[in-house]
Formats: C-alpha cells, sequence, structure tokens
C-alpha cells in the first residue's frame, strides 16, 4: 500500500495500483479463521480458556498486544500535517464529517434496534439482542483509518484529500468515540461499563497513535525513504495480526456459531444497509454540493467502511470474547472487502452521471484542484 506521506503523494494515475493479495483476499483469510478458530475450540478447550484468562483489569493480554501489532502499523500512514489541507475542500470535509459523525453512528442504532430487537429477534440466541446491537455500534463509531488510503487509490480518489480527512477522523475520534458509544449504548438501554469503555480508547486510540506518530516523525527525520522502507516492512504484521486475533476470537465463538450458523448472516443484514446507505448520502451530497469526483470518491468510501481492528478490540475489552459484540464486530470484518469493492465498482461507473451533475465549467477546475 503507497504510504500517505504528504512528501511523497502525487496526483492520482488514471490507473489505481493493484490492492495486495491480503487486502483483496481478506474475506478468504478471515473465512479461514473462522474454520481454524473454531476447530481449536472444539479440539482443545483447555488451552483456549486459559488464553481468555491472561487478563489484567479485563485486557486481554494476547489479545492486546495483537491489536497494537495490528492498529500501530495502520495509525503510522497517518500524516497529521495534512490537517493543514482541510480548508481547500471543505465541502468534502463537511460531508464526511455529518455522514461519519451525525449519520453513521445512529443509523447503525436504529438499524440494530430495528433488526436485532424485532425482524430477527426470534431467530436470535436468548439474551444476546443487547450483545449484538452494542457491536454494531462499536463498529459504525469508529471510521476507517487505514483501508480507505486502498479504497481511494482505487478509485482515483484526491489523494491530499484522503490524507486530509482520515487526519482530521482520527483526531475527532480520539475524543469522540467514547462517549458518542456511551450515548448510543445508553440510548439503546446498555448498561455503559464507562471505566472500561475509556480504558479501550486510552489503549486502542491514544497511545497507538502517540506511538505512530512519535515513530513517524523518528523515520521521516531520516528520509521520507526510511518511512515507506518501514511501512513496506511492518505491513503484514498488521494482517497477520488481525488473523491471529479473528482465530482467537472464533476459538470463544464456535459454540454459538455452530449451534446458530445464521446469525451471522442476520449480523450482516444492517451492516450491509447501513454501508449502501452512507456511501450513497455521501457520494451525492458532494454531488450536490458541487465537490469533484475525486473527492466524493473517498469521502463516499470512508464514510461506509469501518476502523474494525478498533470495534473489535473494544468489544473484547466491553463486553469478553464469547460476547455477541465481539461477533458482530468481526462479521464486519468478514463483509467488508467484498461490500467495499462493490461500492468502488458503484462509484467507478458512475463517474458520468455524477460530473453530469456538476456546473457548468466546474468538472475540469475541480479536477485541477491541487
Amino acid at each position: 500500500m503507497t504510504s500517505p506521506t504528504s512528501s511523497t503523494i502525487a496526483p492520482c494515475a488514471d490507473t489505481p495500483a493493484p490492492m495486495s493479495v491480503f487486502e483483496r483476499y481478506l474475506t478468504v483469510w478471515v473465512f479461514l479463521c473462522i474454520v481454524v478458530g473454531i476447530a481449536l475450540g472444539q479440539w482443545l478447550p483447555g488451552p483456549m480458556q486459559a488464553v481468555g484468562g491472561l487478563e489484567i483489569a479485563k485486557v486481554n493480554l494476547p489479545v492486546g498486544l495483537l491489536i497494537w501489532i495490528m492498529i500501530i502499523p495502520m495509525l503510522l500512514k497517518v500524516d497529521f500535517g495534512a490537517l493543514s489541507q482541510v480548508k481547500q475542500h471543505w465541502r468534502g470535509i463537511g460531508v464526511t464529517l455529518a455522514v461519519n459523525w451525525l449519520v453513521k453512528p445512529f443509523s447503525m442504532a436504529l438499524l440494530g434496534w430495528l433488526f436485532i430487537r424485532h425482524v430477527f429477534a426470534p431467530y436470535l440466541p436468548e439474551g444476546q439482542a443487547d450483545s449484538y446491537i452494542a457491536g454494531l455500534i462499536l463498529l459504525a463509531a469508529a471510521p476507517c483509518t487505514a483501508m480507505v488510503f486502498v479504497w481511494s487509490r482505487l478509485t482515483g480518489g484526491h489523494p491530499l484529500f484522503t490524507l486530509s480527512q482520515v487526519a482530521l477522523n482520527d483526531t475527532i475520534m480520539v475524543f469522540a468515540f467514547a462517549p458518542i458509544v456511551g450515548l448510543l449504548l445508553g440510548l439503546s438501554s446498555i448498561t455503559v461499563p464507562w471505566g472500561t469503555l475509556v480504558t479501550s480508547v486510552l489503549l486502542y486510540i491514544v497511545i497507538p497513535v502517540v506511538i505512530a506518530q512519535l515513530w513517524r516523525r523518528a523515520l521521516l527525520k531520516r528520509g521520507p525513504a526510511a518511512l515507506e522502507a518501514t511501512l513496506a516492512r511492518i505491513g503484514p504484521w498488521s494482517i497477520a495480526a488481525l488473523l491471529a486475533t479473528l482465530v482467537l476470537l472464533f476459538a470463544f465463538q464456535g459454540e454459538a456459531i455452530l449451534k446458530q450458523p445464521l446469525v451471522i448472516a442476520m449480523l450482516a443484514v444492517p451492516i450491509l444497509i447501513q454501508v449502501l446507505f452512507n456511501a450513497g448520502l455521501a457520494y451525492w451530497l458532494n454531488r450536490r454540493l458541487g465537490e469533484s469526483h475525486s473527492v466524493a470518491c473517498p469521502s463516499a468510501l470512508i464514510g461506509a467502511s469501518n476502523f474494525f481492528e478498533l470495534a473489535v478490540a473494544a468489544a473484547i475489552s466491553l463486553f469478553g470474547f464469547e460476547s455477541g459484540a465481539a461477533l458482530a464486530t468481526v462479521v464486519g470484518v468478514l463483509i467488508e472487502v467484498p461490500l467495499m469493492l462493490l461500492v468502488v465498482r458503484w462509484v467507478n461507473r458512475s463517474k458520468g452521471w455524477y460530473e453530469a451533475g456538476l456546473p457548468p465549467g466546474q468538472v475540469q477546475a475541480r479536477r485541477d484542484v491541487p
């Protein structure tokens, strides 16, 4: 994945770089993790329970380490200096912020209430509704950080806009993630474990951001090539840590999945609707406001995708390995890649329609904005 450093970003190429094998087939790897995890949970219940018991203050130590290995390489890509670019595309940034923070978490809470408490309630395991809804809320309250660079690249998205919206979203997430999750859990009549929630924000957002930015600064002192080389070297760590975490999750979730295999499909429905709704809303709003297609694409894509690594970590910390919340966040991982590739294809194919709606003479002008 190309590193989005301010010193190395070039204008969008007509032919975007292809996704890596891990990126393109993430759904396949997740499915294999389901199989391996369930098998380990059935064949080695003792060792799996021992791993689950390695915790301090409700934080599982093996998973905490894996989450840091997963998140820090992604945050290393983010240049908070890009916040100075925000004013250049204030309309697109406004759409991004409105969809990510005013629409996305609340629409997911509504969809969770509708499908989990009502439509699918007779078919779901008894007593798990609150946990499933909590997992969906955690998923929606964490805007995408790393993968949005991939989706933007595949649509010819404006690189500086993509970088600036990610930097701004991550800054807001440090302060807004816990209050929004707490509010929506409270509105859903779910007990809010504030101490654990704040601890999760510190462990999985604040500390990794600080570590990543200090590391990034140290690397850039040696030149952009040092940062590029480090990102290339540690990139596979993030995917490997994610897959290892999923194996552990499914080792604990295996019994519930074997008894209720349709639970995953039912949890996928509100996630699917929410992704398509938010992507469509952001895309349409950018068109109405006269933003270029290269801005509308990353704006729509970040509104549709999630920082599922953070959601998985927070769900484990708040509700435990065996919770419905952890399972709901993992379903988000499972369907993320095929769903986002569908959105990428949709915005690419609709470029003619999009630009036909821009004011006369504005299309080329918007394309040429640096």
